[in-house]
């Protein structure tokens, strides 16, 4: 195995913590996985890996080692791209994970314009309301709704998401069209969680100085976009949801938007990477093609409503 090739399984492992999971995100097998290890160590005279059941752990000349190889790997590619014509054809697998909803409504319907201009592009595309861990799991970048808590990642920004309350009409035919917050009182929220069993948040809205919860019953709690929308069309009850993904079922009269001096605070839309110097360029295509489909759909956040109790 070449060099190059052993150093990034390497830092693959090191990322993963595991030569299962490592071997899994490069396409390789398990045993391609430990051999680049071994002659690796070999190569280098000193065991670079604490190796046990459970955990894949550095020893002090592996921290050392990584940090190397890291900086060799990332000025190789560099090296390689630098003559490289800006419209010559990208190649090889690219790893990204977007909002289920978003992917679904907005992103893989034009996903064939993009690959037809990059055929020898293979994506990889995972799709689901799940807080993906972008190092570990091998991800070139994700898309995020929502805020960015992880400060060793690089954040883009696209634009907020503007939120509505809305209901179907069975549901506002038997509980009535809610007007104020104390209608709420008689209502039920369908509570949306990314990790069932914890508090679900209450109706979120803009007091005339910050956003807070009015706490709300509900019957469902729900840990996916979808089953989130589709409780809502069946009259489960309110939700609190981007406009872009009911628009349609509004056209259609199969929801009505409700209480909009109430409104949630707008989600924001990021683009994650990892942080290190030289991002391959099928990753920076790709991100830029999602900027400029995303961006015209997205909103500034410049103001706060002033809310009426």
């Amino acid at each position: 195995m070449h060099q190059l090739d052993a150093m990034r399984i390497f830092v693959r492992v090191t990322e993963t913590g595991s030569f299962t999971q490592a071997a899994d995100s490069l396409g390789l097998p398990r045993a391609s996985v430990s051999n680049a290890i071994k002659q690796l160590e070999t190569k280098l005279g000193t065991r670079l890996l604490h190796r046990t059941t459970r955990r894949v752990q550095l020893t002090q000349d592996g921290q050392a080692c990584l940090e190397r190889c890291k900086d060799l790997l990332a000025d190789m590619e560099e090296w390689e791209t630098m003559f490289v014509a800006r419209d010559e054809a990208l190649t090889g697998r690219l790893r990204v994970d977007l909002p289920a909803t978003l992917a679904r409504t907005t992103i893989i319907p034009q996903l064939p314009s993009f690959l037809a201009q990059h055929p020898a592009l293979r994506v990889e595309l995972s799709s689901t309301d799940r807080r993906v861990d972008l190092v570990r799991e091998g991800f070139d970048c994700v898309l995020r709704v929502g805020a960015v808590a992880d400060s060793t990642l690089i954040a883009r920004p696209l634009g907020h998401m503007r939120q509505i309350n809305v209901a179907s009409a069975a549901y506002l035919k038997r509980y009535g069209v809610p007007q104020t917050l104390e209608d709420l009182r008689s209502h039920r929220l369908i509570h949306y969680t990314t990790t069932l069993g914890t508090r679900p948040a209450g109706w979120e809205y803009h007091d005339g100085e910050r956003y807070t919860q009015w706490p709300m019953e509900g019957v469902l709690t729900v840990n996916n976009a979808d089953a989130y929308q589709a409780a809502c069309i069946a009259g489960l009850g309110l939700i609190q949801a981007p406009e872009g993904g009911v628009r349609a079922l509004l056209a259609n009269g199969t929801l009505q938007e409700v209480m909009p001096a109430f409104q949630a605070e707008p989600l924001a839309v990021s683009l994650l990477y990892a942080n290190r110097r030289h991002l391959p360029r099928r990753a920076q295509a790709f991100m830029n093609w999602l900027a400029d489909l995303l961006t015209p759909r997205l909103t500034a956040f410049d103001e706060r409503p002033a809310t009426r109790r």
